[in-house]
């Protein structure tokens, strides 16, 4: 990071951070579920409206508690889309599932709701739609489609906290959501998740689950006289130092939230010309959606173009970054089977993609220098 005036991504101390922290060590209880998860767990499911919402260590343990509860057998499909990080695909294939990857729409690049009709088969068990740079997906048709099948849906709504489809928040609108809370994500803690259950059904198995499998917090909580081992799970608390910290930056969710609009409304009007030239495309966000401002990317003419863009913009010493490979041209892809050309609106937009710096901390004065340095790149 040291190289870049401007990187990509700077994690913030926005609030009493610190403070909690200190608080946590003091009440002599810093392991996990103690006060501050508590607190965190209860602001969460008061603001977003989640039937119970419960820490984890981070968006993938949630997503692979997920999968647990989806108690998949040997043969089970799992849809989702292919341009994801890779902890969404694990977290099924770790329990035998079969991974059928959809293709994205080329607007929003959500998965396409549209073709998943055809890719359903009798063994479909589940569908995890992935809220991409805080945009929803298109969440009435997908659980339409669940429902007519009984499939689950689980949202990866890693990039989603604190956006809403319809009024509604992200991670609460499918059977189960994933929310993260990564040092590149608008609300942070260093490492950190939570799953969100909006079925009753799974409280007190994902409850279980979270707890290595045992009926532990039960027991603290005096339902039983003793605990003990109920069924296959692992260790997905997190300390309650990490709940600490992230319950001050919860506090200043709105603060937050305010201030990357600010930001990505600022590289909307600085990089309008170039929109207008046909240089780049800014990103979709339907009216029915509501961001929370996760990223700002642009979308380039072809991939040599955004390759040479990366280069100019670090020879500025600012840090801009491509996204995901997608998980079906990987090695693991191609033994599922996938060839280059089936799903070709992934492997079009994967090479168009980039990424500008995105963080609280971003001044004007930095905006300006990006927006500045990639029109000088479109006007030689």
């Amino acid at each position: 990071m040291a190289a870049y005036d401007i990187p990509f991504n700077k994690p913030v101390i926005i609030g009493k951070e610190l403070y909690y922290i200190a608080q946590s060590v003091l009440s002599g209880h810093t392991s996990g579920d103690g006060t501050f998860s508590r607190k965190c767990q209860r602001l969460m499911s008061k603001r977003f409206g989640a039937e119970q919402v419960l820490m984890t260590t981070s968006c993938t343990a949630a997503l692979e508690m997920a999968a647990l509860l989806c108690d998949l057998k040997p043969g089970d499909e799992v849809i989702m889309p292919s341009y994801t990080f890779v902890s969404t695909a694990n977290a099924f294939a770790l329990r035998g599932a079969k991974i059928i990857f959809a293709d994205i729409r080329p607007d929003t690049l959500n998965m396409d709701e549209t073709v998943l009709e055809n890719i359903l088969t009798e063994k479909t068990r589940a569908i995890v739609p992935v809220h991409y740079a805080g945009v929803a997906c298109e969440m009435d048709a997908i659980n339409a489609i669940a429902r007519k099948i009984g499939a689950l849906v689980i949202e990866d709504a890693a990039q989603g906290v604190n956006a809403k489809y319809n009024g509604n928040y992200l991670g609460t609108i499918g059977d189960l959501g994933a929310f993260s809370f990564h040092e590149t994500k608008n609300i942070n803690c260093g490492e950190g998740g939570a799953l969100l259950t909006n079925n009753s059904q799974y409280r007190e198995r994902a409850e279980i689950i979270r707890e290595k499998g045992t009926n532990r917090s039960q027991f603290f909580r005096g339902q039983v006289d003793k605990y003990t081992w109920l069924e296959i799970g692992s260790s997905y608390i997190p300390s309650d130092l990490i709940a600490a910290f992230l319950y001050a930056q919860l506090e200043n969710i709105e603060r937050i939230t305010s201030k990357r609009q600010s930001i990505y409304d600022q590289y909307t009007e600085r990089l309008q010309s170039l929109v207008e030239q046909g240089f780049i495309q800014f990103p979709t966000i339907p009216q029915h959606c509501q961001t929370n401002y996760h990223m700002f990317y642009i979308l380039l003419e072809d991939l040599d173009t955004r390759s040479r863009l990366i280069e100019h913009l670090k020879r500025d010493k600012i840090l801009a970054v491509f996204h995901y490979v997608p998980l079906h041209s990987s090695p693991v892809g191609q033994k599922l089977g996938y060839r280059e050309g089936m799903l070709p609106v992934t492997e079009n937009i994967s090479e168009r993609l980039l990424r500008l710096p995105m963080y609280y901390e971003l001044s004007t004065e930095e905006i300006d220098k990006v927006t500045e340095s990639i029109d000088r790149f479109f006007s030689y």
